[in-house]
């Protein structure tokens, strides 16, 4: 990956984290630009290089998840390994890691030591629940942290039972949580003079990054004395805004919300007397009486085909969308006209589709970082450049220390 004109060139990032969340923070960082050096054990036993999808010996999530690394391995554990990562960090901005609170402690890594060999260093600590509190220690997985913030308890029918999405969207929170707070770290060390500069401790609880998402829940709860529950597909807090079905069975998704919306989709329902009518006139009276409006909107979407539909609503200016799989992402011409997806190449796979870089920066090209790597790929180039030779290399390997 070429970073020239990026924000973040120039950053160092050491990822000596493991699975999903404080690994995509890095990712993110090495997508704006950062170079990023992935530290695994020496037998590459990360978990998230056995999570699904894997194509025969090839752990795909692995490889679009760790994107735009290098990859070394290095057991810290060991005296010798020990040593040498404490000359390889103070080459570095910014170290990245989740292990289980008080860890790094454990292995002599604690923070003094580290600032000792590096005292500007920002260390990004990404735990379930934080460096404090009764439940620092506790093990965290994205369903947990999904689980304890009440995002789950949102999520489902209002007649059934709580539901995770099929995917780890809790650890993708934290994970963008843990970007911006390495970006923020850098900026106030950036905005400070050398002299003053100081290394800093971020502690990132991956659940209360999925609590802050909730923003108005607690205030909701202390005035009204209710806790918002699940609702299915339909919104709670604006209406019309669900998913429905059309007469040949397709899914969209519709938000007719504001008053002017909604006065639009009336209009191309035929029942502008909705607008009138005082059950319907706000958003307030509307969300007041969601199962009355909603059944008029899906019995007028049942009426109708998709391709009925989209003419009808594209014409009244009704926000909508067919509800995508990841086919449909691949096929929509607006989002190839952007190249919204990249191809990264792998030397075996060949060409592997993954998302592009986000945000863009105006002017300035789209970046195809390779693949996430090998374990210790480049422990020749980034330990060579510590001075170690190839006989040392060799026998750190034998020794199981890389």
């Amino acid at each position: 990956m070429d970073p020239t004109g990026y924000p973040l060139q120039g950053i160092r990032i050491l990822d000596m984290a493991t699975v999903l969340a404080a690994p995509f923070s890095a990712t993110l960082c090495a997508d704006m630009g950062a170079e990023v050096v992935k530290l695994e054990l020496p037998q590459g036993n990360d978990a998230l290089r056995g999570l699904a999808p894997v194509y025969g010996e090839h752990a795909l999530f692995w490889k679009t998840a760790n994107r735009g690394k290098k990859g070394i391995s290095l057991d810290v554990r060991k005296p010798e390994g020990h040593a040498i990562f404490l000359k390889l960090i103070k080459t570095f901005d910014v170290l990245v890691e989740n292990f289980r609170t008080g860890t790094l402690d454990q292995w002599g890594l604690d923070l003094k030591t580290l600032h000792a060999h590096n005292p500007g260093l920002i260390v990004l600590r990404m735990t379930g629940f934080g460096q404090t509190g009764p439940y620092a220690r506790r093990p965290g997985f994205a369903r947990i942290f999904e689980a304890m913030s009440g995002f789950t308890h949102l999520t489902g029918d209002a007649d059934g039972p709580p539901q995770h999405m099929n995917f780890p969207l809790g650890d993708a929170i934290a994970g963008l949580f843990g970007a911006f707070s390495i970006a923020t770290a850098l900026a106030e060390r950036n905005a400070k003079p050398k002299s003053k500069q100081k290394g800093v401790e971020i502690d990132l609880s991956a659940t209360e990054a999925m609590m802050r998402l909730l923003d108005p829940l607690a205030a909701e709860y202390k005035f009204t004395g209710e806790a918002r529950a699940r609702t299915g597909s339909r919104a709670g807090y604006t209406a019309p805004s669900n998913v429905y079905q059309t007469a040949d069975g397709v899914w969209l998704t519709l938000v007719g919300s504001s008053d002017p919306i909604f006065t639009r989709l009336c209009r191309v329902m035929n029942k502008e007397d909705l607008t009138t009518n005082p059950a319907f006139t706000t958003n307030v009276r509307r969300t007041e009486n969601l199962v009355a409006i909603d059944e008029i909107v899906a019995d007028w979407c049942r009426s109708l085909s998709f391709a009925e539909l989209s003419a009808s609503l594209d014409r009244a200016e009704v926000p909508f969308s067919k509800v995508y799989s990841i086919a449909d992402v691949q096929a929509d011409p607006h989002f190839k006209a952007r190249g919204a997806t990249i191809e990264l190449m792998d030397p075996v796979l060949g060409a592997i589709p993954a998302p592009a870089a986000v945000p863009r920066f105006t002017g300035r090209d789209t970046v195809v970082p390779a693949v996430g790597p090998d374990t210790g790929q480049d422990n020749a180039e980034i330990y060579g450049g510590m001075g170690l030779s190839s006989t040392q290399l060799d026998a750190l390997v034998l020794a199981r220390i890389i």
